[in-house]
């Protein structure tokens, strides 16, 4: 009786088949694991990392400021044009009014000269009008004296025909005559004298508009002139003559610069701060720099806020005398403080700020650093202030995160 053989339910090969079907899913599960996990690896020599720690933030800024004049005064041209002649050069030291160069502008002067011209046909206008007044108050004087001339006549006349009528000598007819012209004249003689009065009142009033129109021309030729003197740029003050660069034809807009000078009664220091510090930099607030193996200490006197090119600008003075040999355009590295000293959590400066705005760091622990949301106070030139979210000696990757700053863990390759 044959013996019934049971098959093998799997055979050998089905069962390699399985298990690296197995093995093969596991690879995609981990390797898809590890994408939820965005898993960055890094060479420890290309990172930088730093400890934690705890002491004195030193709340100062580093700056790098520059030496210059207490006081500068800009130069500049009331009427635009081109360079017709150059009288001295940059870094020249000028007197008050020594001229520096002279503009040229052809429309200006046509103008100018169009002016002076309608100016001056008015003043002489106004000259005659104040001529034919003092004609008219001639005339009228001499009216006046004409009047009592011959007032003074019939007066005569009409006393002695007075005395002869009363006599008999004379008719009614002469007598009554004498009395008219009497009468006459002394009539003429107070609308003559009434209307010398009104136009002398007239006359004052016209005269003082005269005088006053005059004036206004004058100080319009006045003002003319100095506008084709001023054509010729001349110092305002005493100083050193900087940032001037003028050369025969070039243009220039009215009021634009033409140089500065610098007024060589002391210096301060000016410097551009990040626009990170906008808000906590004012004025009044001490600085210090070094110079010749000296620290002089120095207050804010001035913040200008616009930002330029990712900065603003400050100006400080020197509390007491400037140091001696100061230069313009020297260099100095001055320390801004911004607030007392206090005890926190420092950690260094790096690159991994410019990828994070300081929001979140990556902490190593064992070989991994991982995500961890931070709270970032004030900086200085050395250290940023913790404020949350990290402990003493805990170690960070402070170099720039711009590789992975998209992954949630870094391992690091020793």
């Amino acid at each position: 009786m044959d013996k019934k053989i049971e098959k093998k339910r799997f055979s050998t090969k089905t069962l390699l088949i399985i298990g690296g079907a197995i093995a093969f899913v596991a690879v995609v599960i981990y390797g898809y694991t590890l994408s939820l996990k965005k898993v960055y690896s890094a060479d420890a020599d290309k990172l930088t990392i730093s400890k934690v720690e705890y002491g004195d933030f030193e709340d100062v800024v580093l700056l790098n400021a520059s030496v210059v004049p207490l006081t500068s005064v800009i130069v500049s041209s009331s009427e635009g044009g081109t360079v017709a002649q150059i009288f001295t050069e940059n870094g020249a030291s000028v007197v008050k009014g020594t001229p520096l160069l002279r503009i040229s502008n052809s429309n200006a002067m046509l103008s100018y000269t169009s002016s002076q011209t309608a100016a001056t046909e008015q003043i002489n206008q106004l000259r005659k009008s104040r001529l034919d007044l003092e004609q008219n108050q001639r005339v009228l004087n001499q009216d006046v004296l004409d009047v009592e001339n011959s007032l003074r006549t019939a007066t005569r006349q009409y006393r002695l025909d007075s005395s002869l009528f009363a006599k008999k000598v004379i008719t009614l007819q002469e007598f009554n005559k004498s009395s008219q012209d009497f009468e006459y004249f002394q009539g003429k003689l107070k609308i003559v004298r009434q209307a010398v009065k009104q136009e002398n009142q007239s006359r004052k009033m016209q005269l003082a508009q005269i005088d006053q129109s005059m004036g206004q021309m004058n100080e319009s030729l006045e003002m003319i002139r100095k506008n084709i003197e001023n054509m010729t740029i001349k110092a305002p003050v005493s100083g050193k003559l900087s940032s001037y660069d003028p050369v025969i034809g070039k243009s220039y807009n009215a009021n634009e610069m033409i140089g500065k000078i610098d007024v060589l009664q002391g210096y301060k220091l000016q410097a551009g701060v990040d626009e990170y510090y906008i808000n906590r930099v004012k004025e009044g607030q001490t600085a210090s720099c070094e110079f010749n193996g000296k620290t002089y200490n120095l207050t804010v006197s001035k913040v200008i806020p616009e930002v330029t090119a990712g900065q603003f600008q400050v100006e400080m003075v020197f509390k007491g005398a400037a140091p001696e040999g100061l230069r313009r355009g020297l260099s100095l590295q001055t320390k801004l403080t911004l607030s007392d000293n206090s005890k926190s959590l420092l950690l260094a400066q790096g690159q991994f700020f410019q990828s994070t705005g300081g929001s979140w760091v990556f902490v190593v622990t064992n070989g991994k650093a991982i995500k961890k949301n931070v709270k970032i106070g004030r900086k200085n030139y050395l250290y940023y202030e913790i404020l949350e979210g990290l402990q003493k000696g805990d170690e960070v990757i402070t170099s720039s995160y711009d590789q992975f700053n998209q992954y949630d863990q870094v391992n690091i390759n020793k």
